[in-house]
């Protein structure tokens, strides 16, 4: 069997899920279970209708509430025509009545709990999949919904629920083998969970990637199919550089390290699972129905290039910690990391020296508290508005001056370096500048580490620097001259 898992832009409307019904009954004979995310911007609408109704604005939070029941009614009515629709509206609207009275709730109380947010954003997987599932039945899939809280078990570490894997394994054989077992197509979705006890938990924003990985796990999948708006994993971000292209296989290591540094096609933690079960994971565009993607697997072989790619988390902060005077060593950094272990401080690069040490964190998960604990034993200043940039590749310790062309192609752009890591991972070298810095600096390394390849054009061969090489013998001078000013 297989998992496939589509992200809100990919069951964002109804004709995009009526690509993903395509693509379902293209692996068919595979024994698909399907995850799905929420439809594309719902789970920003419930934060946004969280936080009203916490500030006591009723009105205008249920007034979110009922354009989410319009869009969603409409997209069952366009998918499912009248009659199946109207079948459906009792199970989709039980699910609004819930979100209405939660909603009311909130406004009485003034305070939105972590547990309660879980339960908040819960709505948005539980909505889409139904009309998922549905949407299968209607073209001829046989598929069965299946509520992820009776497969998926976490703690109760709310907003960011750690999976117990073994609970989930045998919920998910009870609840998903019988169905598999007769041919059905379970639909489930992401991103949400319960504890043992059955209360409702997320795995963190962007976590259906993580359900699709543990599902996999659990199951013992084949192989884990995760379908986004683009074609794999890119060697950066083709907003930041027009001319990344398409990772065609990447080792686990390199993709979770990319995953980790600002890699937006998947959540962080989503190959672990794969990892240690030794499941392929595909990562594929479902605007395209013959998208091949990214293949992510244990080995990859060789890249003609020095890196696999290069990503930037932007969003990050450098805390810069300076023992005062007559402080040992040893007890400074003790009582620092003391402090960030207090606060759960998951932090990205640590630079220390005798008695001052800095790191960087992403700004959002930078608590007051941790800076006022540092505060007690320290001088401590803060600088916002930085990112880390990060360039992965396999064994590249082992390729002597590979650091100083990284950072003389920096020196180039003309950046100012504040931190750097190397040698902690042998396959990362990453560095922080300011966040305005990201775009020149990543299109100078991009332009340097991957050019463009040679390739024929009309005849006329163009070398990496876009510039024309030999002619070919059935070609006059004027037509070279003329291709190459057009390229």
């Amino acid at each position: 069997m297989i998992v496939m898992k589509f992200g809100g832009t990919s069951v964002e409307s109804a004709e995009a899920i009526e690509r993903v019904s395509k693509i379902v009954r293209s692996r068919i004979k595979q024994s698909p279970l399907v995850v799905v995310s929420a439809m594309a911007k719902v789970t920003d609408q419930l934060v946004a209708m969280g936080n009203t109704a916490a500030s006591g604005d009723s009105s205008e939070a249920l007034a979110s509430v009922e354009a989410l029941r319009e869009r969603h009614q409409q997209t069952a009515k366009a998918l499912l025509g009248e009659n199946r629709a109207a079948a459906l509206a009792p199970k989709l609207q039980a699910h609004f009545i819930d979100l209405e009275n939660f909603v009311r709730g909130l406004a009485a109380v003034r305070e939105l709990t972590p547990r309660g947010s879980d339960y908040l954003l819960s709505f948005g997987e539980l909505l889409s999949s139904l009309i998922v599932a549905d949407a299968f039945i209607v073209r001829g899939v046989t598929a069965a919904w299946v509520d992820s809280r009776e497969c998926l078990v976490t703690d109760t570490t709310h907003t960011r629920a750690v999976p117990l894997l073994e609970e989930t394994r045998e919920k998910s054989k009870r609840k998903i083998g019988p169905l598999l077992a007769k041919k059905r197509t379970p639909v489930m979705g992401g991103f949400i969970a319960a504890s043992t006890d059955g209360i409702p938990t997320t795995l963190g924003r962007g976590g259906s990637d993580y359900s699709a990985a543990i599902m996999g796990a659990a199951l013992n999948a084949d192989k884990i199919e995760i379908w986004t708006d683009v074609e794999g994993m890119m060697t950066t971000d083709p907003r930041l550089c027009s001319g990344a292209r398409t990772i065609k296989q990447i080792s686990f290591n390199e993709a979770a390290e990319l995953a980790y540094f600002g890699a937006k096609v998947l959540h962080p933690l989503t190959l672990l699972p794969a990892i240690h079960q030794n499941i392929p994971v595909y990562v594929l565009n479902s605007r395209n129905l013959k998208s091949t993607g990214t293949e992510i697997t244990a080995q990859s072989p060789p890249s003609r290039d020095v890196f696999r790619a290069i990503t930037a988390k932007k969003g990050v902060s450098i805390v810069n910690v300076v023992a005062s005077r007559g402080v040992g060593v040893h007890g400074f950094l003790r009582s620092v990391f003391e402090a960030m272990d207090r606060h759960a401080a998951s932090v990205d690069i640590v630079a220390i020296s005798e008695v001052s040490m800095s790191f960087t964190i992403e700004t959002r998960r930078l608590a007051d508290a941790l800076i006022k604990d540092l505060e007690q034993i320290a001088d401590v200043n803060v600088d916002n508005d930085q990112a880390v940039i990060c360039l992965v590749g396999e064994d590249i310790h082992g390729k002597p001056g590979i650091a100083a062309s990284v950072f003389n192609t920096v020196a180039e752009a003309q950046v100012n370096i504040r931190m750097i890591s190397q040698g902690a991972s042998e396959i990362n070298i990453s560095f922080v500048v300011k966040e305005d810095d990201v775009p020149r600096v990543v299109r100078h390394l991009h332009d340097h580490f991957f050019p463009l390849r040679a390739r024929k054009n009309n005849g006329i061969r163009v070398n990496g620097t876009g510039r024309p090489g030999k002619r070919t013998a059935n070609h006059k001078p004027s037509l070279r001259r003329a291709v190459a000013a057009a390229l």
